[in-house]
């Protein structure tokens, strides 16, 4: 039998069923990898370059961006490199890091996403209220309170894990994945559970605040030309962004919670991977297309030349 102690490294099998077309796998990766910081990187210099953006809206936006280079960092680099190897193995104390890296991230973007359903409720209901209340010093509390949580929770659940025995070190995922460790204790794990419960219950709250704001906004934007507007313009897109996201981090939560190993591995990893694929790349995709981060991005491209 295994314990804590003596497992050192943790094998990775969801690459086992890839073999044969891990150079593929490799080029498209790093390819989307490429893409993926090519977007968030500049979505962020065209807002810091440029005064007239430097609103509360797109701060937030910035923030979205930054923990996506974050998050991805834990992910990419060691994917692409187990892509080339023999051996798909990670260390006890790189397999805490990765949990940690990428799971705040991903609780950091639910935190961001909150915050800026919380500003446009304030921009288009009160909007005689926005500058009184959205001051400097709330814009940098409510950034800190996106990252000082995810990282609290996370610091909490990573602690947890490191306690278990364990009687194995063979997870089923491409990468560390708390609930896959979990699995392989040798004992209850009662009061892991009941910490990923509550962290599960805390951003369920997060939740039920957008759709809170979203209903206030649905009914005040009805009255106004303007407001519809403004809604159009600036919440449609974080709506988007929104459903795109939860959908894809309800795939990994349930997958790794209730999935079945009767499901193929290649439908496995799609589960696995879609929240750490398609939101860092479409998020700065879609907010983006804004006209007045278009028009930065198009200022900034011509200087270049």
């Amino acid at each position: 039998m295994e314990n804590a102690s003596s497992v050192l490294e943790f094998r990775l099998s969801g690459l086992n069923e890839t073999s044969e077309k891990r150079y593929f796998i490799f080029a498209w990766t790093a390819l989307w990898y490429y893409l993926t910081l090519l977007c968030n990187i500049t979505v962020i210099f065209a807002i810091a370059s440029d005064k007239g953006l430097h609103e509360p809206m797109y701060i937030f936006l910035c923030n979205l961006c930054i923990n996506a280079l974050y998050g991805t960092a834990g992910f990419y680099p060691k994917f692409l490199y187990d892509l080339l190897s023999q051996f798909h193995v990670i260390s006890y104390a790189g397999c805490m890091i990765q949990i940690f890296v990428i799971y705040s991230s991903a609780l950091c973007d639910f935190s961001t996403l909150t915050i800026m359903a919380y500003d446009r409720y304030v921009a288009i209901c009160r909007p005689l209220d926005y500058h009184s209340e959205m001051t400097n010093l709330t814009v940098l509390k409510c950034i800190l309170f996106c990252w000082l949580a995810p990282f609290c929770c996370m610091a909490l659940v990573v602690f947890l894990t490191s306690r278990l025995a364990l009687c194995g070190s063979s997870i089923g995922k491409l990468y560390c994945e708390t609930w896959a460790v979990a699995k392989l204790a040798c004992y209850s794990t009662t009061v892991n559970n009941v910490v990923g419960q509550t962290v599960i219950i805390i951003y369920f709250g997060h939740a039920v605040l957008i759709v809170g704001s979203y209903i206030r906004l649905i009914g005040t934007c009805r009255n106004s030309k303007e407001s519809r507007y403004r809604f159009m313009q600036t919440c449609v897109p974080h709506l988007f962004t929104l459903f795109n996201f939860t959908v894809a981090l309800l795939f990994d939560v349930f997958y790794s919670r209730y999935g079945s190993i009767s499901i193929p591995q290649s439908l496995r990893n799609f589960f696995a991977l879609d929240f750490l694929f398609i939101p860092p790349i479409l998020n700065p995709l879609i907010y983006g297309l804004q006209l007045n981060i278009r028009r930065n991005i198009k200022r900034i491209l011509s200087t270049s030349k």
